[in-house]
């Protein structure tokens, strides 16, 4: 056997550099780093070694260049990745947020935290955490419950069989997710002598799972016996590739759809049968249909309390569930029929099962009442008002085409994108699954990097902008352009919104109604131009729609400030969600919430 040598942080990056995927990428299209003691020496030194052929990027914060390489891998659809690296201590717990993100939304990102001495011979050393009860912990136990594998690489050999695990959980559709490898610090810099054939170039298939054959002729029988059947789409018909598929059936068959937040845009809006969005944050016509569906078809979902309305939109009496799910955890949920399958292979098979059935139309006419709805939100407001948030997202869809992709992630606009933006196919991504304040300027570089022929719009408010903005300087940096679209309503408008809806007094959200000693008077446009950004305040919609014209030409990010009123929501839409209101308390609103509250619980759905 021949071998080569080299230290184990040498090893992983050629390993790493050598994996493929079935078009001829990198499996991980680079790697994110903040290089301090636990990971300078070996890893960075590893990483200057290959750069020509691993790509590495400095980022302005942990957990913004990890929610970079996030967006990556949901705009490549899992089919590429990245890698992020770390010191120890808090360079490493400073990722452990993203990796929560990454998991929920079952989303692949290797994280290669430096670690503590596997020889334990300085140690404590700076940054360790040292557990009384328990010498073999570090702070990267953290990852462990937010991540879908983990090891920890204390000897150079762990290299041979750790990286090959991490992959198949990378590449796996079923089990995709992130991958965290601790990395000892000593054990980085030792020499080993590896296997040349360890690093010989690998292509990772991703595999197709077929359905068991009892599960799909139960399925096909669910939804002949059916009259009014309901598709729910979600991300995994996305990360399926079966965006098509799923349109072609719809209209073989005659069925109405719908998309969750990591669906939509899985479906064009203009399709007749796409009834937009169901519950919390769903289209008024899109609920009703799901208010009526005796079976729903949910395709690659995993039925959030936002999709389902905490479990009371789907409302008809006796209706049944079918989950067409790659993973079985989610296809049995909530006492569902499961049909464990790749999303493509199960629509093409029930399909053909199907024959020509078709079901009666739905109900076009509320269809097209919703958008006339819709159309009137977009309009611009009159006179000297503050625009809302719907009338915001009006006039930024009149200057998208498309292929323009609009983002967000967290606050007023989940929820109002997702009832009322009209997404082509391939033009929308959310992250809604964690719901992370500070994803969405680092998300939009991540969607640039891996969709550079799209125009890429970030949509965020201010309060989440506060959050992580950093990565602003990164994009500029790196040259990689796309617009912001900074709505400022002083603070945490949907929360204050959310407070007041059950009963409680404005505190604490907007900044005029938390504790202050002096006004707070942000200037938002001087805070992105001091990172080399373009930016402009524009005072009215107008102002905004010509600054989008212009920005859709620059090489460099552009944030666009806009004054928006916190107090209206979308006014369309939406079904009720389970927020607890207090059993007890002073104020008269509270408990008059707490009735309407008690009232709601009693249609939830509470089969497990």
């Amino acid at each position: 056997m021949t071998t080569i040598r080299l230290t184990a942080a040498q090893a992983m990056v050629k390993y790493i550099a050598a994996q493929r995927t079935p078009e001829g990428h990198r499996v991980i299209e680079g790697v994110w780093a903040i290089f301090g003691h636990g990971n300078v020496a070996g890893i960075g030194e590893a990483l200057h070694g290959i750069k020509e052929d691993l790509p590495t990027w400095r980022g302005q914060n942990e957990q913004t260049m990890a929610h970079a390489a996030i967006a990556f891998a949901k705009a490549s659809k899992r089919r590429r990745a990245m890698a992020v690296t770390s010191s120890i201590g808090p360079g490493a717990t400073n990722m452990v947020t993203a990796a929560a993100v990454a998991h929920v939304n079952r989303l692949p990102v290797l994280f290669v935290p430096g670690d503590v001495f596997a020889n334990r011979a300085p140690d404590p050393v700076l940054q360790q955490i040292e557990d009384f009860d328990d010498a073999t912990v570090s702070a990267n136990d953290c990852f462990r419950p937010v991540v879908r594998y983990f090891d920890r690489i204390s000897r150079p050999e762990h290299i041979l069989t750790a990286l090959p695990r991490a992959f198949r959980v990378l590449t796996d559709p079923a089990n995709c997710g992130p991958v965290c490898l601790a990395f000892c610090q000593d054990t980085q810099a030792e020499a080993y002598d590896y296997p040349e054939e360890f690093f010989a170039p690998r292509v990772w298939s991703f595999r197709r799972p077929e359905p068991d054959a009892q599960e799909l002729a139960e399925a096909v029988a669910a939804i002949k016996a059916a009259k009014a059947p309901l598709i729910v789409a979600g991300g995994g018909v996305i990360y399926s590739g079966a965006e098509q598929t799923l349109l072609d059936f719809a209209k073989c068959h005659n069925i109405p759809l719908v998309e969750t937040q990591a669906g939509k845009g899985a479906v064009d809006w203009e399709e007749e049968l796409h009834f937009g969005s169901p519950g919390v944050t769903g289209t008024g016509c899109g609920n009703a249909l799901a208010a009526r569906a005796d079976l729903v078809i949910g395709v690659g979902t995993r039925f959030q309390d936002f999709t389902t309305g905490s479990w009371t939109v789907f409302s008809a009496p006796g209706r049944k569930l079918l989950s067409i799910n790659i993973h079985g955890f989610d296809a049995h949920k909530r006492g569902a029929q499961p049909l464990v399958s790749d999303a493509k292979v199960a629509i093409e098979k029930i399909s053909a099962a199907l024959g020509a059935q078709r079901f009666a139309d739905p109900d076009f006419t509320a269809r097209r009442a919703w958008f006339t709805t819709t159309d009137g939100l977009f309009a611009a407001p009159e006179g000297n008002q503050l625009p809302s948030d719907a009338q915001v997202i009006g006039a930024v869809s009149r200057n998208m085409g498309k292929q323009s992709l609009i983002m967000s992630a967290a606050g007023t606009m989940p929820g109002a994108l997702q009832v009322l933006w009209r997404a082509a196919q391939g033009g929308y991504h959310m992250e809604y699954g964690f719901s992370c304040m500070g994803y969405e300027i680092a998300g939009a570089m991540g969607i640039k990097m891996a969709q550079p022929q799209r125009d890429v719009v970030c949509m965020v408010g201010d309060g989440s902008y506060m959050m992580a903005n950093s990565e602003l300087a990164t994009a500029v940096m790196m040259g990689i352009p796309f617009t912001v679209v900074l709505t400022d309503n002083r603070g945490y408008g949907c929360i204050n919104r959310l407070q007041q809806a059950t009963g409680g007094a404005p505190f604490n959200n907007l900044l005029d109604d938390s504790f202050h000693v002096n006004d707070l008077q942000l200037d938002l446009v001087a805070h992105a131009r001091s990172m080399g950004a373009l930016a402009v305040k524009v005072s009215g919609i107008a102002g905004l729609e010509a600054e989008m014209q212009k920005a859709k030409t620059a090489r460099l990010p552009t944030v666009i400030v806009i004054d928006t009123d916190p107090a209206p929501g979308t006014g369309a839409g939406g079904t009720w969600w389970d927020v607890a209101v207090p059993e007890v308390s002073t104020r008269g609103e509270v408990r008059a919430a707490r009735e309407g509250y008690e009232r709601a619980v009693k249609a939830q759905w509470l089969v497990n």
